[in-house]
């Protein structure tokens, strides 16, 4: 005769040497974590699968747009862009070298500077230089003939030094030779000439130099010069 087991039978634990196995209850997302991991068909429910595919969604976008946010600007403005000429000497400095003086101190600012080799300086052309009225009143154009005075005058501050004997009083523009013009040279430009010794003899005063000017990195002007230094037997 079978008798009905009670409840405290029920919930014993069998008798076996392994511990009892408890089961949790299955839920909607438990099935979702099985399928996942045993490659089970996609037979869950659709609010299931909606609520996985928005969490990974979410946490791209949340990834994008942190990144986005770290990244740098791609495009630096135009007045940051580029650095300004340095400063080996400026206008104050040059006038205690050259004698020149307005309206024909042609020469703004050195920027590289080895005295008694080479020199590199620039002219700022602007408008307001008082030749542009009259060359030309339709074009203002540089006039050629300044742009060599410019690098003339850049050639002073190379020779006019103690290393090279030159003196402010005693020294000449003496002549020019290959001179050709390239580019016209108009207001806004910013002329940049390099002087260079070449050719130095103490004994008869004489001093020739490479001079080439440039516009924006293209050579404008060029040419060879011939100083008279003062310094000659004579």
């Amino acid at each position: 005769m079978s008798t009905a087991a009670s409840p405290s039978t029920l919930f014993s634990p069998a008798p076996s040497s392994q511990p009892p196995i408890f089961h949790k209850p299955t839920t909607a997302l438990s099935l979702c974590r099985v399928s996942l991991g045993l490659g089970l068909p996609r037979s869950l429910p659709l609010s299931t699968t909606h609520l996985k595919t928005r969490r990974n969604s979410s946490r791209f976008t949340t990834c994008c747009s942190t990144d986005a946010a770290k990244a740098p600007n791609k495009e630096t403005p135009i007045e940051l862009r580029y650095e300004a000429f340095p400063t080996v000497m400026d206008i104050n400095q040059i006038r205690e070298i050259l004698p020149h003086r307005f309206p024909f101190l042609l020469v703004d600012r050195v920027i590289e500077y080895n005295p008694g080799v080479s020199a590199v300086a620039i002219k700022n052309v602007t408008i307001n230089d008082n030749f542009f009225p009259g060359h030309f009143p339709e074009r203002p154009i540089m006039p050629g003939v300044l742009m060599v005075e410019a690098m003339a005058q850049v050639g002073g501050l190379v020779m006019l030094q103690p290393e090279v004997g030159g003196s402010r009083d005693t020294f000449f523009f003496a002549g020019i030779d290959k001179v050709r013009f390239r580019k016209p040279v108009i207001a806004g430009d910013t002329l940049v000439m390099r002087m260079t010794l070449i050719k130095l003899q103490k004994r008869f005063g004489i001093a020739k130099m490479e001079g080439k000017a440039y516009v924006g990195g293209e050579v404008v002007c060029e040419g060879e010069f011939l100083m008279a230094t003062g310094t000659g037997s004579d």
